[in-house]
């Protein structure tokens, strides 16, 4: 209500004002504002008006009631509850001639004939009341808070509007004392002390005592040194105002820092918020190059919403900005069908039909929603702080809102997502690692089976078909609090209440999400991108001999991106037809297809390698031998793959499995499901190169191996027991007989 009496305070459009005068006789008021500013308004302009508050008038207040709430029932004890209860019982019993208050509930024996609504008045009731209490026992009637009961305090508690707590004992729940000795002075030492320890390695109660001690002493040198607080009392003070003291100083002082920064989000559609977070996978997988159990990188896309895992990414070894920037483009494309995936595994969802869906995006849809992210929730690892992927972001238009450091909990959803993800799947695989090296197998290196594609299949079918039909629980939405919910329901629900915008993406967007480059073309040689030349038949035309047309700082530059998971090819944009893009190979390269895939970090090892060689890098053909002599490519002895060290392997297959995800991202068609990876065969396939090739080497020496001697040839040419021929019999070329 709008209090229009003479002195109220109004706020009008956010501005204060206050009632000078009301005539009640003409319907309207005088308000004067804070700079004297006179109005007359009316009170039917008042009650219309969209922003006109009231501003409650400040009254004395007790200082001790200013921190009270209403006391109740829980406030009491099971003891206490009983005998408050009791108490009531006989007042409704007086009123009502009831126990219970109501015929309805009435007793065995009720009503007693001296409490009989029919027979008797509500006074009658009340001196039957008191003289039946008065009859008690003198210890039982203390004990029950009954001894003095009387027919004014019989009306004074029916007249209450909590008759329990009415009848309850003041005493239980009064008032508490506080801490007197806590005055003005001693309350700025505590604070002060508390910002001090902030800052400091951790300190014992006793030394922040000695603190405050010091902290009046110096500030405050009229205050009575008997009348600081005890230790005791700042022990009990100390977790009253700043709570527990058992945490780490490091994790005090961030959460401090962030006190201020928190904000409360309400997440109330899919796309809102999406989590992501990156952790080992807990199982071993085999690389698609030479077989080998490696350790892989599980990145997650959660919907907080819904709690949907909307995308995924498996990286050999770690994740980059790159392979975060594809995860995103993911959340936005639909997911394709895939071999093997029956129709209960299409898109369910009501609203738009699966054959809209599937008329827009080229291919058949499986059930996992999908839609533009407008804020992204990431920690402070290197790939989500990288420049690259920021931008990204912005090119995708979602708003980073980063998660506080050393404070999962602000991303726990998409925590308890890994968590459960290793509970219901990872752990019944082989090669399953455990959660620490204490609790790993004998050798899950050995029993991994599972290629990283068939990891990925298999993580791809499970979250289709078990994750996204799975329930709950605890994270059901506000408007169904009760009900039980999956994130397909979820998802079905939000499509009804809000509808779907189906936006999905370009191909052009991979090209777009790379890394720009504004560089200048040279006639003949192409660009230069981080040392490597590139160059394109579309570069020899006419309209690229020329600077660029572009203005402001990139001024006569052009735009290349470059993917940093293969660096065989960058991509440039046809300024005559935006949808069109060209690839730019590397002008050391062979014919397409010869050369394995090579990052920046192999990249970086060849401009150091030629750095070392003095090569002048004028002619990218002198390029080629020192690459291929970094990859493992020739045929010395030291570069076998037999002979190569397992985190050369490793690194290998990591390239290589950069390479493949930079094709597909190129590339969005329906994924087929990948093909078991004949890793035995292949390893046996290089065995089978290295023992033709000693073959061959043997063979290139001109002359035929002579047969070892026999085993028995050495004993009988140096056996004591042999003895020698007659003189005439002796023949030097025959050999001695053996003594019979």
């Amino acid at each position: 209500m709008v209090d229009l009496s003479t002195g109220a305070v109004l706020r009008l459009n956010g501005a204060e004002w206050t009632v000078a005068e009301a005539q009640p006789q003409f319907g309207r008021v005088v308000l004067v504002n804070a700079d004297g500013l006179s109005q007359t308004r009316s009170v039917r302009w008042l009650m219309h008006h969209p922003d006109c508050r009231p501003t409650p008038r400040p009254g004395p207040v007790d200082g001790l009631e200013t921190n009270r709430q209403p006391a109740g029932t829980a406030d009491l004890s099971e003891d206490q509850l009983r005998r408050a209860r009791l108490r009531a019982a006989h007042v409704l019993e007086a009123e009502t001639g009831f126990r219970s208050g109501h015929p309805a509930r009435a007793l065995p024996g009720e009503p007693r004939p001296a409490y009989a609504p029919a027979s008797t008045t509500v006074a009658e009731r009340r001196r039957a009341k008191v003289a039946e209490l008065a009859d008690l026992g003198r210890e039982e009637a203390a004990l029950l808070g009954l001894a003095h009961m009387s027919v004014r305090t019989l009306e004074r508690l029916a007249s209450a509007d909590d008759l329990v707590m009415a009848c309850a004992d003041g005493r239980w729940t009064r008032r508490s004392g506080g801490h007197p000795s806590i005055t003005e002075e001693i309350r700025e030492a505590i604070f002060a002390v508390r910002q001090e320890c902030l800052q400091r390695s951790r300190i014992s109660m006793r030394a922040r005592h000695r603190l405050m001690h010091q902290y009046v002493r110096e500030r405050f040198p009229d205050f009575p040194a008997e009348r600081i607080p005890s230790y005791f009392t700042l022990r009990r003070v100390w977790p009253e105002w700043f709570g527990s003291d058992g945490a780490r100083q490091r994790y005090v002082r961030s959460a401090e820092a962030a006190k201020d920064a928190t904000a409360r989000v309400v997440v109330h559609r899919p796309g809102q918020v999406v989590a992501l977070d990156t952790t080992p996978l807990p199982v071993k997988v085999r690389e698609a190059v030479f077989g080998e159990p490696v350790s892989v990188m599980l990145t997650l896309a959660l919907d907080l919403y819904t709690h949907s895992i909307v995308a995924f990414r498996l990286t050999v070894v770690a994740d980059t900005a790159v392979d975060v920037a594809m995860l995103l483009r993911d959340v936005m494309m639909p997911l394709p069908m895939r071999e093997g995936w029956g129709e209960d595994m299409e898109w369910p969802y009501p609203g738009v039909p699966a054959t809209v869906v599937a008329q827009f995006a080229g291919h058949h849809v499986a059930a996992l929603p999908f839609f533009p992210p407008e804020t992204v929730t990431t920690d402070h690892g290197g790939p989500y702080k990288n420049h690259e992927l920021v931008e990204a972001e912005r090119t995708l238009g979602c708003t980073i809102l980063p998660a506080r450091a050393l404070r999962p909990t602000d991303k726990f959803a998409v925590e308890r997502a890994f968590g459960a993800v290793n509970s219901l799947l990872l752990e019944h695989l082989l090669g399953f690692t455990g959660v620490d090296v204490a609790d790993r197998g004998a050798d899950p290196e050995g029993q991994a089976v599972l290629s990283v594609s068939q990891m990925e299949h298999l993580i791809a079918t499970w979250v289709v078909k078990v994750w996204q039909n799975r329930v709950l629980g605890e994270y059901a939405p506000a408007w169904g609090p009760d009900d039980e919910h999956s994130p397909n329901s979820l998802f079905a629900a939000s499509m009804q209440q809000g509808g779907f915008a189906m936006q999905i993406p370009r191909p052009e967007l991979y090209y777009q999400l790379l890394k720009a480059h504004h560089v200048k073309i040279h006639a003949g040689r192409g660009v230069k991108i981080r040392g490597l030349w590139y160059h394109g038949g579309v570069l020899d035309g006419p309209r690229f001999q020329q600077p660029s047309a572009r203005g402001g700082r990139h001024k006569h530059t052009w735009v290349i991106r470059s993917d940093r998971r293969d660096r065989r090819a960058v991509f440039f944009q046809d300024p005559a037809d935006h949808e069109r893009w060209h690839v730019l190979r590397w002008k050391g390269l062979p014919p397409e297809g010869e050369v394995p895939a090579f990052s920046d970090r192999t990249a970086e090892d060849l401009l150091a390698e030629v750095r070392r060689r003095r090569l002048a890098p004028r002619s990218d053909a002198e390029l080629l031998p020192v690459l291929l002599d970094l990859l493992g490519s020739t045929t010395p002895v030291d570069q076998w793959p037999t002979q190569m060290l397992r985190r050369d392997r490793v690194s290998h297959a990591r390239r290589a499995e950069q390479a493949a995800a930079a094709d597909r991202d190129r590339s969005p068609a329906a994924q087929e499901t990948p093909a078991v990876v004949a890793w035995p065969d292949h390893v046996g396939a290089v065995t089978e190169a290295i023992d033709a090739d000693r073959r061959r080497r043997r063979e290139a020496t001109g002359h035929r191996p002579a047969a070892p001697p026999r085993l028995g040839d050495s004993l009988r040419r140096r056996s004591l027991f042999l003895l020698p021929p007659d003189e005439d019999e002796a023949d030097p070329r025959a050999e001695p007989r053996e003594n019979s």
